[in-house]
């Protein structure tokens, strides 16, 4: 099994391209939880996120023939990316594979690291049967984005800079896809501080490593559908599954939902940009998916911040709505002069903000002598979203509030 000499290690290899990150103290997630709350920032690293650390462990390691031959490699694009960079740091040409809708933000800078993309299948498991397909054809390394000693080690550098800045850690949070995060994470602080906790985050609609735990036996899902694509995997690493069962204290999940919320906090309140996959931590922390005592010292790792643009759109959107911030409602008025000003009076009169308004008379479902409204607001918060449907109720109007 990975072992804290194997971290060490690795960092003597990585240190060269990966940066060490930073870790914040969040004076806004420890009011918010209750928690002592410390951000490790790996968003901010080069690539954008963590994989580049287990991508240069375990090129550097490669024989020379191995490093003649080439590499090749799937990913739904953060280990694409660190691949990509590291191999061509080495001098080794890389080849990787992507599901066909992977983000083009990520498409684009694997391209620009150096990496020779191939578009293949709807997800990562589609992707990495093309990549060994490759492998065998064209005689190059797997390297593999969590199913891998090296890899696991390499991202455990991670575990070691936060033990080193966070030495009264209680509780470290670490997004699990396949597993090799949080295997690394886990071995290093483990080993360091036993009674430190590490607690695992899926999110719902890719939950492997939960469903495996809870069975004892590694499960395949046989579909995922999340916002949270870096850790879209549907089955956990074999390796990294038992650094889990032995070294992580629970697995939990989360919602897109819950992980739109975390992103907009952190992109609201601390000013920091994240994916999907990078926002888990934190939303099982504000959540409370797990337990914690008041004034713990807890550590969410953030660890990746590449995130699509038109993602980013509607994630927030999803993040504002969840908030209270945002509010579509539907209603149906008289088609006569003046009823459509008495609807935005009482909206005015509440003080809610109007985006947008949408009037169709065309609609199947009304009256002939009605007109459907549907009316996009902002607005400050749960009680105020309450205050305004009730304002509109008691005046007679059917409301219905749309997703």
């Amino acid at each position: 099994m990975l072992t804290l000499d194997d971290v060490r290690a690795a960092r003597e290899r990585v240190e060269a391209v990966a940066r060490r990150t930073p870790l914040e103290y969040s004076h806004t997630f420890s009011e918010m939880t209750g928690a002592e709350v410390y951000l490790k920032l790996e968003n901010s690293q080069r690539t954008g996120s963590f994989k580049i650390r287990g991508a240069t462990n375990r090129i550097t390691t490669l024989s020379d023939e191995e490093k003649a031959a080439g590499v090749v490699t799937a990913s739904a694009g953060n280990h694409a990316q660190g691949v990509a960079l590291a191999a061509s740091r080495a001098g080794v040409n890389s080849k990787i594979v992507m599901p066909e809708y992977a983000p083009i933000s990520k498409v684009k800078a694997t391209e620009r690291y150096g990496g020779d993309v191939v578009l293949y299948g709807n997800d990562y498991d589609e992707a990495q049967t093309k990549a060994h397909e490759i492998e065998e054809s064209e005689g190059r390394t797997y390297v593999h984005a969590f199913d891998d000693e090296y890899v696991m080690a390499g991202q455990g550098t991670i575990g070691l800079e936060i033990a080193e800045d966070c030495p009264d850690l209680d509780t470290v949070v670490v997004p699990i896809g396949g597993g090799g995060l949080i295997s690394g994470i886990s071995t290093a602080i483990k080993e360091q501080y036993p009674d430190a906790r590490v607690i695992g985050v899926q999110a719902e609609q890719a939950s492997s490593a939960a469903d495996s735990l809870n069975k004892g036996s590694i499960q395949t899902i046989d579909e995922v559908d999340t916002i949270a694509d870096g850790i879209a995997v549907r089955r956990i690493g074999d390796k990294p599954f038992e650094v889990i069962r032995e070294r992580v204290d629970e697995v939990v999940t989360v919602s897109d939902e819950e992980i739109a919320v975390a992103l907009t906090y952190l992109l609201e309140r601390s000013k920091t940009l994240v994916e999907g996959a990078g926002a888990v931590a934190l939303a099982a922390l504000v959540f409370q998916k797990f337990d914690y005592e008041e004034g713990e010292v807890v550590v969410p790792a953030l660890c990746g911040g590449n995130i699509d643009m038109n993602t980013l759109t509607t994630v927030v959107m999803r993040g504002l709505v969840e908030t209270g911030r945002y509010l579509k409602i539907r209603t149906e008025l008289k088609d006569r002069p003046g009823s459509l000003e008495q609807l935005i009076e009482i909206i005015a009169a509440e003080k809610a903000n109007i985006y947008a308004v949408r009037h169709d008379r065309t609609s199947r479902k009304i009256a002939l002598n009605a007109t459907e409204v549907e009316i996009d607001l902002e607005m400050r918060g749960p009680d105020h979203v309450e205050s305004l449907l009730e304002e509109l109720r008691d005046a007679g109007y059917d409301v219905e509030v749309l997703d």
